[in-house]
C-alpha cells in the first residue's frame, strides 16, 4: 500500500513523519507513469477494449524496462 508522502514545510507547527523508503517507492511509481505518458496510444487510450489496452500497456512497460 502506498501512503501519501510530503516534503517538509518550515511553517508547519509539527513535522510530519518522513520515510525515505516510502518516498523512493512513490517516486519510482510516478516516474513509471510519466514514461507511460510518452506513449501517445497509452496516454489517450485509443483502444476501446480493455484487453487490447492492457496488451499495449504491457508492451510499453517492456520497452520502458529495456531502455
Amino acid at each position: 500500500m502506498i501512503r501519501a508522502v510530503g516534503i517538509e514545510n518550515p511553517d508547519r507547527p509539527s513535522k510530519p513523519c518522513f520515510s525515505p523508503v516510502l518516498y523512493r517507492d512513490r517516486n519510482a511509481i510516478e516516474r513509471m507513469f510519466c514514461r507511460f505518458k510518452d506513449f501517445r496510444r497509452i496516454a489517450t487510450r485509443y483502444d476501446r477494449l480493455a484487453n487490447i489496452f492492457l496488451a499495449a500497456l504491457c508492451l510499453a512497460a517492456t520497452v520502458c524496462y529495456c531502455l
